[in-house]
């Protein structure tokens, strides 16, 4: 149980009636979620998508009761939809990890992606409008400002916040829930397997990609989101990393 380190989310022991936005674009919530069990999941999420909780880690319930001053039962509440989103695993006798993908799982999962991006990208342009392109542009923005800043892990996650304001953009609900498991287990296979000091998600390409969206050239667009990601994955390699992480530092600001 960490005892030092950076200042402590503050928690409430009582849930509060008004939840606060899912930690991704468009994610449901679940029936009898609160306020203090979604911050929770959200801390977890965000803190995957930016690295800090690298596959293999151990999640004590302890851990997360002493950080958020709240009782088990709201701890488990928050661990099993993060399984369900296959963000963790609940195993018998360890209890929760950050899930680690085999290096199968992985090609299955990207495949899995580049499918579903083929499908969005011509949904973004047949749907566009000036309001979606300015989100679109903001978004690169932030990115762009992360890079600039040297926020690795700030840019790594606005990378994958991207991709999903696409596929909000699409307007397909059922294809927007699918993308948000899968941008969390990319995220996590990125971890797993990233380069040291590789850039995974190319801003110019982000860049490349609205112009062309905003420009209505379909079959340009999505043989460049194809490609993409092809280029995301060709830069892991195999081998896992044994990392060790304090649950406090990893979720300070959160």
């Amino acid at each position: 149980m960490p005892s030092t380190g950076p200042a402590r989310p503050q928690g409430k022991r009582k849930s509060t009636s008004k939840a606060e936005p899912a930690a991704l674009p468009g994610a449901p919530l679940k029936r009898g979620t609160t306020a203090v069990d979604l911050r929770i999941y959200r801390a977890v999420v965000n803190a995957v998508m930016s690295h800090r909780l690298p596959p293999g880690t151990h999640l004590g319930e302890a851990d997360f009761c002493e950080l958020y001053q709240v009782s088990r039962t709201t701890v488990r509440k928050a661990l099993q939809r993060l399984a369900h989103d296959h963000i963790i695993e609940l195993r018998p006798n360890r209890g929760a990890v950050i899930a680690s993908p085999t290096p199968e799982e992985a090609r299955d999962i990207f495949a899995a992606r580049r499918a579903l991006e083929r499908e969005i990208v011509p949904l973004v342009i047949r749907n566009a409008s000036p309001a979606s392109l300015r989100q679109i542009r903001a978004a690169l923005e932030a990115e762009d400002e992360a890079r600039r800043t040297g926020d690795r892990a700030g840019w790594i996650r606005l990378g994958g916040e991207f991709h999903l304001l696409l596929a909000q953009l699409a307007g397909n609900h059922v294809l927007l829930r699918f993308m948000s498991e899968l941008v969390s287990r990319c995220s996590l296979i990125i971890a797993l397997y990233e380069t040291p000091g590789s850039a995974m998600c190319e801003n110019d390409e982000h860049q490349d990609l609205a112009t062309l969206i905003e420009t209505g050239k379909v079959n340009e667009a999505t043989h460049l989101i194809e490609h993409h990601l092809l280029e995301i994955e060709g830069r892991l390699r195999l081998g896992e990393q044994d990392k060790k992480v304090n649950l406090a530092e990893a979720l300070s600001g959160f």
